[in-house]
């Protein structure tokens, strides 16, 4: 009759991945980051807005103040997150990118209902993709699975 083999007496250790990255260059990055993309968002809303015209003071202002709305609530949604479960971590996820893509479509001129839609269908995509993450690399609770 066949038995099990005894388990192994060795301690396991958790493996994690090496962090190639100071914890300087994290605290950089932590205030580079949401800097940098507000800035390309402010950009790129404003350049929306512009449609080709002339560039103006309204339109400038516009950008900054676009830029650090978006700045603040990136870095809000990213320390806020991952504190909730996955379901509502998604979620949060899902709302800030609707939101961002609909605001940046609507620029353009089109129609409120294509915004709308276009933001929807952008962050469903978010939604899925990011709950399948957390699904696949947290408990239920939100805690961390070590693989």
């Amino acid at each position: 009759m066949a038995h099990a083999a005894p388990a192994s007496r060795k301690v396991t250790t958790r493996r994690r991945t090496p962090d190639v990255f100071s914890p300087r260059t994290h605290a950089m990055a932590k205030i580079a980051v949401p800097v940098v993309l507000g800035l390309v968002y402010g950009y790129w809303a404003a350049a929306n807005r512009r449609d080709a015209g002339p560039i103006t003071g309204w339109n400038l202002l516009f950008g900054f103040l676009t830029a650090l709305v978006f700045a603040v609530l990136y870095t809000a949604v990213r320390e806020v997150a991952p504190r909730l479960r996955r379901e509502l971590h998604a979620l949060l996820w899902f709302a800030f990118t609707g939101c961002a893509i609909g605001f940046l479509y609507s620029q353009t001129g089109e129609s409120v209902l294509r915004s709308t839609g276009l933001g929807l269908v952008v962050g469903a995509g978010v939604l899925v993709t990011l709950f399948y993450r957390y699904y696949t690399h947290e408990d239920a609770s939100g805690r961390r699975l070590d693989r």
